[in-house]
């Protein structure tokens, strides 16, 4: 049974980077960082342990959380004892240090978490004499933009797209320009409201007001997709997993059936605008009243803030039976397929799950990733994909029928 080969790699450099510094005269370009230089990077890979991560959208938030890594090291030589003078690491062992988790499998490596360590853990175990084990907690950056306190933040006019605001804001925190990955965005911005609050809340502000997506992704980027593209990306086509053995086997799957994701009144107040509302009788009537609320966003008009408001509930109205997970064990004999859809699949990538049931009947779903956790350690290699339906419906998302819902010609 060949399975993939996990690289774990601490980087003792300061900064944001997860490069090698480039000393003038050495190095690659546009790979690496410059620097007066070379960063201690140190490969870990042989001493892991286990590894558990877990990236994704709260659906309940609505919004992407901070990803988390634990890494279990077996430090057989004190090489992790801060205090320990001869090991290699002496003087470097400090939480914000960076560490990256990647996975080889047919010569192509995949990442799965790049973020920033936030504390060393020792335990001995009872009787272990020559071996203790370090448990290293990471954080991915977007803890990082909750700890960064701003006010006034240049280049914030205005008539500014989204996106344009998200590299503004990302400019303040002194975040590289390489590690973004951010669209232009359709939405036009107020001026920015220049109040002490974290980049983070700042960030997901302009996030909600385009009605898109941001998150870190696994090699430690920034990633804000506008609605056009969030809305777009289920249209792809779907990686398909059944347990009957026709598509990628799985090793379990949640289905569930529930109102936690039914919204079918929506309240949207821009800053210094008045509330806009939109709301759908029938969904009420058959599950009660579901209530969304968002202030202070910053959208320039109470038209944008309604279109908001509609879209969010002919999003949202209606519930079905869905899939809320999907788990699989890449230690399956012949996996080939389902070990190269676990570290290949990411956020947005549409799938479509089927579950056989009694009575020749069967449970079947497209959905989106939205979370991707994975459990590693020498004999078990399970990842774990969150599944929900799209953020956006794609048919709501067009202008021209933000424009016929506004106007009464549609109706939801």
């Amino acid at each position: 049974m060949t399975v993939p080969t996990i690289n774990a790699v601490i980087n003792f450099s300061t900064g944001p980077s997860f490069a090698q510094a480039l000393i003038l005269n050495e190095g690659q370009l546009d790979i690496n960082v410059l620097s007066d230089s070379s960063a201690v990077i140190v490969d870990v890979s042989n001493q892991v342990d286990s590894i558990q991560t877990n990236r994704g959208r709260n659906s309940q938030a609505d919004q992407f959380q901070t990803g988390t890594l634990t890494l279990r090291i077996v430090d057989e030589s004190g090489d992790f004892n801060p205090q320990n003078p001869n090991s290699p690491f002496f003087g470097l062992l400090s939480p914000m240090r960076k560490v990256q988790i990647t996975a080889t499998y047919a010569s192509v490596t995949y990442p799965i978490f790049s973020g920033f360590i936030t504390s060393y853990s020792t335990n001995t175990p009872q009787n272990a004499l020559d071996v203790v084990y370090t448990t290293i907690t990471a954080v991915d950056a977007f803890r990082l933009a909750q700890n960064a306190q701003i006010s006034t933040v240049p280049g914030t006019s205005a008539g500014q797209l989204s996106g344009a605001r998200v590299n503004a804001l990302l400019d303040a925190i002194d975040w590289p320009a390489s590690m973004r990955d951010v669209d232009a965005g359709l939405t036009t911005m107020q001026a920015d409201p220049g109040t002490a609050r974290t980049a983070l809340a700042a960030l997901t502000t302009v996030e909600t007001s385009e009605y898109g997506a941001l998150y870190v992704d696994a090699t430690g980027s920034f990633v804000f997709q506008d609605r056009a593209l969030t809305a777009s990306s289920v249209s792809g086509t779907p990686t398909e997993f059944n347990d009957d053995g026709t598509d990628i086997s799985y090793f379990d799957a949640v289905w569930v059936l529930n109102d936690t994701l039914v919204y079918n009144t929506a309240n949207v107040t821009r800053l210094g605008g008045s509330v806009q509302t939109a709301s759908n009788a029938a969904s009420i009537e058959k599950y009660f009243l579901h209530s969304y609320n968002q202030q202070g966003l910053l959208m320039e008009t109470d038209a944008v803030a309604l279109d908001y408001a509609q879209a969010y509930v002919a999003s949202r109205a209606e519930t079905s039976v869905r899939c809320d997970a999907i788990t699989l064990d890449l230690y399956t004999d012949n996996y080939n397929a389902g070990i190269i859809a676990a570290l290949d699949l990411d956020f947005f990538d549409p799938i479509t799950i089927t579950t056989n049931q009694p009575g020749a009947s069967t449970l079947t779903k497209t959905l989106q990733i939205f979370g991707v956790a994975m459990d590693i350690s020498p004999n078990r290699f399970k990842v774990r994909f969150t599944t929900l339906e799209p953020i956006i419906d794609a048919f709501i998302l067009d202008d021209a029928i933000y424009g016929l819902l506004d106007s009464g010609v549609l109706s939801y």
